[in-house]
């Protein structure tokens, strides 16, 4: 996530704001510009005082001047009252129900920033409206509650993903995680993960790189269903911290790309936003300067990235403990993982490049994750040969 900055005072502001605090002004994000900005009044429509946004008047997304779940604008030339965001959420929850609206803006909160880095990678983000068979989608469901009603359950199938209302609410959410022996579990994780069964449909499946795929996460053909049963009957093999980003990844090759998926939108995320506000990614050891990190200019980005995700969670981890709380990175990069990393930054820059075949400028961003400067034309999707839903 990069910093962002009232145009009128210059001070900084949150990716979730809608008003500038100190000036009052009101703020949304623009999504042309990949920036959030102040806006003025302008007739019924709002400008930015910001030149790349010189030529362009905005509507607020109905989601944000109606229902108060929402801080993007929408260009006045688009025909859509909602934000490119929320045309992804297709069902919400009964607002009529205590509780419910306040849930769903933590939803929506945390699709945006996963919109918001799936846009920075420019990776294909179409929604079922304007592509039924290739687009995503987010249902946002609660449990009725009913005796004998099924529970909802969190997961994905044939582009739509599925968020059960009750991720939103702190304690339950940590009682799952507990329950179910996790040592994350977050709202954001959840749409992190979700997306990346809909982009493994989108990028691999039917691919060229299917078979290198298996080669390191394994055949993604054996049984799901019977792999998800045998996984909460018996757990993660004893030794999954040596070739899994966590145990539930060890339950099929498809929660694997899943759970590794997530972890990569992790690490683009983090880095980004430890870049922009200009933390040191590279401390010196007092001891013996030779120890810092190494950066070679021979390194690959994906080897810079590494390099720098390792020192920011050495210090991430540092501060949380310093302040009492557990660890805020609780994972462990095998080289296996490693590996299973670097396969999806190979896969994400095949799908940057898919259309133009340029090659992202990495010079100036300092390792961090690939930013080409042009997106990528939205390809049809085949249709899923098989429903993909994670069990919770």
């Amino acid at each position: 996530m990069k910093v962002f900055h009232c145009e009128h005072c210059s001070q900084p502001v949150f990716f979730e704001n809608i008003t500038c605090l100190t000036c009052g002004h009101a703020l949304a994000f623009l999504p042309d510009i990949e920036v959030v900005g102040a806006l003025e009044p302008s007739g019924e429509l709002w400008h930015s005082p910001l030149p790349s946004a010189a030529t362009c008047d905005y509507r607020l997304c109905e989601n944000y001047a109606r229902e108060n779940v929402c801080n993007w604008a929408v260009r006045a030339d688009d025909a859509h009252t909602l934000c490119i965001a929320c045309r992804l959420t297709q069902v919400i929850p009964d607002l009529a129900q205590p509780g419910h609206r306040e849930a769903w803006y933590k939803l929506e909160v945390a699709k945006r920033r996963l919109v918001y880095t799936l846009l920075m990678l420019r990776l294909p983000v179409a929604n079922k409206i304007d592509d039924p068979q290739g687009g995503l989608a987010f249902d946002f469901l609660a449990d009725s509650g009913a005796p004998g009603d099924a529970k909802v359950l969190t997961g994905h199938a044939d582009g739509r993903i599925t968020i059960n209302l009750a991720e939103a609410y702190d304690a339950e959410r940590e009682k799952r995680r507990v329950d179910m022996h996790e040592p994350y579990r977050t709202v954001l994780g959840h749409c992190r993960h979700e997306s990346g069964h809909y982009y493994w449909d989108r990028l691999l499946k039917d691919s060229d790189q299917l078979e290198a795929f298996r080669a390191i996460f394994g055949d993604e053909q054996v049984d799901y269903g019977a792999a998800l049963q045998r996984h909460y009957a018996q757990g993660a093999p004893a030794d999954w911290a040596e070739r899994f980003i966590s145990a539930y990844a060890s339950a099929h090759p498809w929660e694997d790309w899943a759970e590794t998926w997530a972890h990569y939108l992790h690490m683009t995320d983090a880095l980004e936003t430890a870049a922009s506000c200009g933390v040191a990614l590279r401390p010196p050891n007092p001891q013996d300067p030779s120890l810092a990190p190494p950066r070679h200019p021979n390194q690959t980005p994906f080897e810079r990235m590494l390099v720098d995700w390792v020192s920011l969670t050495y210090v991430l981890n540092n501060l949380n403990r310093g302040l009492g709380l557990p660890d805020g990175y609780p994972f462990v990069l095998s080289p296996a993982v490693v590996d299973k990393l670097r396969f999806v930054d190979a896969v994400v820059r095949a799908a940057q490049s898919a259309t133009d075949g340029a090659v992202a400028d990495d010079s100036a961003r300092d390792g961090l994750a690939p930013r080409p400067a042009a997106a990528p034309a939205a390809a049809t999707r085949a249709s899923a040969s098989a429903a993909v839903t994670k069990a919770v």
